[in-house]
Order: structure tokens, then C-alpha cells, then sequence
């Protein structure tokens, strides 16, 4: 059992709803959406006002029904962050969308000129990073995303935001599926996802909140099957934290199957993108078409994704991981002032 520092507990409430259910939007994705514009309009590189434009336009129309939005320093913030009400969680991308890729492994690395400081001074509710993960990658690799990882833990324990921990398997050179899109490994191994998330769940990494996969591809989850269900609820017992899904680019059906298993296995919510407004940015470079669709189909699937959370979902301050009362002060004396630590 854990007592959160404020920092970290005034964080985890700010990306929570009032009953600390955590139904956050994704859009600080980068490669699927600068990829789709820029092969439309046929050029290497999709023009900065394009992406920042929809990375707003999300942020406009899919806010409401949000608890948090994740943005990222690229796009999101610079063009986005003035259309975002003030009483939203922001969580904020650490992560470079670009990563170094031996065949026997993938190493994440941070933004350039981007830091936890950064995004704690900004007034950045939690940070959010994304690591690439594999078991059986060359243990060298291995190596450098456990020593990311503790790193960002750590500045994140020093400025005391909370750390928000995705984890993605991804192929191998050895695997007949190859990718490098930031798609779901249809044919992972739920064994490669839950002994990544042991991994990152030991005490050293400093997570407060782990961003998971489904442990089997979305396609093969119906939302009834124990078989499956029995692989989310040891997913959810190696977390030992509040922990919530991302979608991955599942269709929407899939999504919603998706939390049913998770919900039942303590999940506390989720934080998805794709999932969300992919079938709205298909209509690119329509706007007219996009917002419409965003508000037609997008934000009444997040209602619809709310509900379920609302109905099935477990409050993140009620996790074992704090004894049932993560909204509890880590030290309610006179004596608090002595014992929290300066930056």
C-alpha cells in the first residue's frame, strides 16, 4: 500500500471525473495522422497547420465528453492548448513518435528539447510515455527502455506529477508480421503483454498509471469469453496500480468488447484516440465532413464508452494499490511542510 505525494494525487484527480473514472482522449498521435495527410496530398511530409488543425479540431469537439485530453509539444499544445477549457486534465506526450529499430528490438527516446520540468512547469496535469516492449528483444535493448523508464520515473517522483506508462509489443525481425505503423500486433503473444507488464509494474519504474493493450488482438475479443477474460484479469493483478486501455486502432465494436473484459478486471477507464475519430479522419480533407462526423458519430460513441465506464468501471482512488483510499493526504499534520521535498 502506497500514500500518493500531492502532486501526484492532485494530478490523478485532475485527470479523473468527479467519481475518479478516468474517460480520457487521445491526440497526441503523430506518424497516423501525418501519414494519412501527407499521402493525400502527396507530399513527404504533412504540412504542420494541416495536423495542428485537426489536432484541434479533436481537442474542440471531443473535449466535453472527456475527463483528460493527452496532447503532445509538436502540434496539440502550440495550436490546440487555447481551445482547451481550463478544467480538463492535460497530460502531455514525452515520448518521440520515432524510435530506433535493430530488427532485435526498438528503443524509445524522449522529444528533443522536451523534459518532465518542462511539462510540469507548462502546468501539465501527468506525463505520458509510450515504450515499445518485447521480452525476447535482445536484452541490450531491453536494457535501454528499463533505464528510460527509471529515468522518467524518477523526474517524475522529483517534480511529483503523475507518470502515465504505455506499453506496446511490437515484431521482430523473426516474426512474419512486420510493421512499423503504430497498429496492433495481430499476432502478439498475450504472454509477451503480461510479462512486459510485470516488468514495468516492479517498484523501480515509479508508474502510477499503466496505458495497456489488450493482451489478445481486438478482434478476437467478443466481450464473453472466459478464456479471455481470465488473461485481462491477470493483466490487471501484475498492474497492482490503476490502470486503463488504449485502443490501438481497434474499431469501435472491438473497443467497447475490449473495456467489458477490462472493467471486470478493476480497469479504471480508459485513454483512446483511434479508437474515438478514425472514421471521422477518413474524410480528410473535407473539415466540414470531419466535424461532422466528430460530433455526429464520434461523441455519441464516447457517451456510449462513458456509460459502460460509469456502470462497470473501478474509481482509481479505490485501488488496492492504495488501500482502498488513494484520495487519503500522505501526511494530514502540521508537520507536512518539513517533510515535503523541494524541487
Amino acid at each position: 500500500m502506497i500514500r500518493l505525494t500531492p502532486g501526484k494525487q492532485l494530478g490523478l484527480r485532475r485527470m479523473a471525473d468527479p467519481n475518479g473514472l478516468f474517460k480520457m482522449t487521445a491526440v497526441d498521435q503523430r506518424p497516423p495522422i501525418k501519414g494519412p495527410i501527407a499521402k493525400h496530398l502527396g507530399t513527404d511530409h504533412a504540412p504542420w497547420s494541416e495536423v495542428a488543425r485537426f489536432k484541434t479540431l479533436l481537442v474542440e469537439t471531443l473535449q466535453d465528453a472527456s475527463s483528460a485530453m493527452l496532447l503532445d509539444p509538436h502540434y496539440a499544445i502550440p495550436h490546440g492548448l487555447p481551445s482547451l477549457d481550463a478544467h480538463k486534465g492535460l497530460i502531455v506526450t514525452l515520448e518521440d513518435s520515432l524510435f530506433e529499430d535493430s530488427g532485435m528490438g526498438r528503443r524509445s527516446s524522449a522529444i528533443d528539447d522536451w523534459s518532465v520540468g518542462k511539462i510540469k512547469r507548462m502546468g501539465g496535469d501527468a506525463v505520458k510515455v509510450l515504450a515499445w516492449y518485447r521480452p525476447d528483444a535482445d536484452p541490450a535493448v531491453n536494457q535501454h527502455q528499463q533505464d528510460f523508464t527509471k529515468r522518467i520515473g524518477e523526474a517524475c517522483a522529483h517534480y511529483d506529477i503523475p507518470f502515465l506508462f504505455e506499453l506496446l509489443v511490437y515484431p521482430l525481425a523473426k516474426d512474419t508480421e512486420q510493421t512499423t505503423d503504430y497498429v496492433e500486433m495481430q499476432s502478439k503473444r498475450a504472454d509477451d503483454v503480461l510479462a512486459s507488464v510485470e516488468e514495468f509494474a516492479k517498484p523501480d519504474y515509479g508508474v502510477d498509471v499503466f496505458k495497456l493493450e489488450s493482451p489478445v488482438a481486438a478482434r478476437q475479443v467478443d466481450g464473453t469469453d472466459a478464456a479471455v477474460q481470465a488473461l485481462f484479469d491477470e493483466m490487471g493483478r501484475l498492474a497492482g496500480r490503476p490502470w486503463v486501455m488504449l485502443s490501438a486502432g481497434a474499431g469501435k465494436t472491438d473497443f467497447r468488447n475490449i473495456l467489458r473484459h477490462a472493467y471486470r478486471a478493476g480497469a479504471s477507464g480508459y485513454l483512446a484516440g483511434r479508437a474515438i475519430w478514425l472514421d471521422a479522419f477518413d474524410a480528410y480533407p473535407d473539415w466540414a465532413a470531419i466535424e461532422a462526423g466528430l460530433r455526429d458519430v464520434s461523441v455519441p460513441y464516447m457517451q456510449n464508452l462513458n456509460a459502460l465506464t460509469e456502470a462497470a468501471a473501478t474509481p482509481w482512488h479505490a485501488h488496492a494499490w492504495y488501500g482502498g483510499d488513494g484520495l487519503a493526504f500522505n501526511d494530514p499534520t502540521a508537520e507536512f511542510r518539513h517533510g515535503y521535498g523541494d524541487i
